[in-house]
């Protein structure tokens, strides 16, 4: 019986030495001794190569506006691991984290003992989230974000009532394939027999696959760009207005304090979320609802201004794409401004493209290391481009440090960038 908060957090973190697991098996089995606590819940599920973090957050936020209590799993976290498993956007506490761990261990360590193997952290905390939410503190509505994948992820055992694929890119490669058409099949595993699936996805292999799966299940499909539309884009100085036109009519002069015109694709996945929910009578939501819970959405370590003297600004740009939508934020929101940027990333990503994509707004560039099994070293990214302006700090304290004693003009502003496990630790340092 664990008793404290930290032998609980150790006990789940043992699991990472089982590593990455894709499949069911482990967690139906799991789940069946459990009495199938997801069977308890209405939810909704969330795939997609990048933005699933934000989408859940506007949707939650709209939900919340609509007077709906709403638990959301997600990950990884930012600043507390509780916060994986959040009940209006807040964290669940020490003790519910011990009284979970103490629910759920003698299931995980009794699927040892069988054919299926060790259950991993990330299928553990699943668990723990389906547990929680299904037997100890229901909710009108849970949103489950996707691990990795689709097809094979822990969460995928869910029986929900709407899905949604943000997008596709290349992420996680080894695992889920070399091409966009592999990587879409792996994201359209989610897609239930006759659940709508509301989707961004644009490149024109990925959404043949959608629309052909989504076919193959009977499941209504809602893409943006072909079904709803953001039109009337402009860039405010707090972030973005659109409107969106959907088959039931337009919601004009949208307002969202996340910056980026990825963080507009985003939220109007949650608004035509939103309008499929009050449509088919899974719940009441007003337009201001919808407008009032796109205004309050922040999700915390995406585009996230620490301080405004110096500039500062945190971004969990932790592959391809991500680091994509924050040059475009970039050139959108301080195209005016002298950019300087450090960067950390994982052994698993692109880091020779990324790095490619930061030099193109970069007027200096800096390389460093964080305590992570898979982190890349400072020196080691620089030996992928040695060039004026680009320097290396192993220390990412001191590459802070020097970082800021580099804005020294009202024109200079600091990005750090790269791992969410990154960012994680320099939020902690720079709050």
């Amino acid at each position: 019986m664990m008793e404290t908060y930290m032998e609980a957090l150790e006990w789940i973190h043992n699991r990472l030495r089982f590593g990455i697991k894709p499949g069911l098996e482990r967690m139906a089995w799991m789940l069946e001794q459990l009495g199938n606590p997801h069977h308890h819940m209405k939810a909704i599920h969330v795939a997609g190569t990048n933005g699933k973090g934000s989408t859940v957050c506007y949707l939650r936020n709209i939900l919340q506006q609509s007077g709906y209590q709403v638990g959301t799993f997600t990950s990884p976290y930012i600043e507390t691991f509780n916060e994986r498993i959040s009940v209006d956007g807040q964290p669940i506490s020490d003790e519910d984290m011990i009284h979970l761990v103490n629910a759920v261990r003698p299931v995980v360590e009794q699927l040892e003992t069988t054919e299926l193997g060790e259950a991993t952290e990330f299928e553990v905390i699943t668990i723990m989230a389906f547990y929680y939410f299904g037997k100890l503190n229901k909710q009108d509505f849970v949103i489950f974000e996707t691990g990795l994948g689709g097809r094979l992820d822990s969460t995928n055992v869910l029986e929900p009532i709407l899905t949604i694929i943000t997008n596709i890119g290349f992420d996680h490669t080894h695992i889920l394939g070399e091409t966009v058409e592999e990587i879409t099949k792996e994201k359209a595993g989610i897609i239930k027999q006759g659940v709508p699936l509301i989707s961004a996805v644009d490149q024109k292999e990925a959404q043949e696959i959608i629309v052909e799966t989504a076919a193959g299940k009977q499941a209504p499909l809602y893409l943006l760009g072909k079904d709803f539309h953001n039109v009337s884009y402009e860039t405010l100085q707090s972030g973005e207005k659109f409107s969106l036109e959907m088959p039931t009519g337009t919601l004009t002069d949208l307002h969202i304090t996340m910056m980026g015109y990825h963080q507009v694709k985003n939220a109007s996945l949650a608004a035509m979320a939103a309008v499929y929910l009050q449509q088919h009578g899974e719940a009441v939501i007003e337009e201001e609802h919808i407008r009032e819970g796109l205004r309050a959405a922040k999700w915390i370590g995406r585009f996230e201004k620490m301080s405004d003297n110096p500039l500062v600004i945190v971004d969990g740009a932790h592959n391809l794409q991500g680091v994509e939508s924050l040059v475009s934020t970039l050139r959108l929101h301080y195209e005016d401004k002298k950019i300087h940027i450090i960067f950390s990333c994982l052994k698993d990503k692109d880091a020779k493209d990324m790095i490619e994509k930061l030099k193109e707004v970069a007027a200096s560039l800096t390389f460093t290391s964080f305590d992570f099994p898979r982190a890349y070293g400072a020196e080691e990214l620089y030996e992928i481009v040695q060039e004026e302006n680009v320097l290396f700090e192993e220390d990412w304290q001191l590459a802070l440090a020097q970082g800021k004693e580099r804005l020294r003009k009202e024109k200079d502003m600091l990005i750090v960038t790269g791992s969410l496990y990154f960012i994680s630790e320099v939020r902690k340092e720079l709050l």
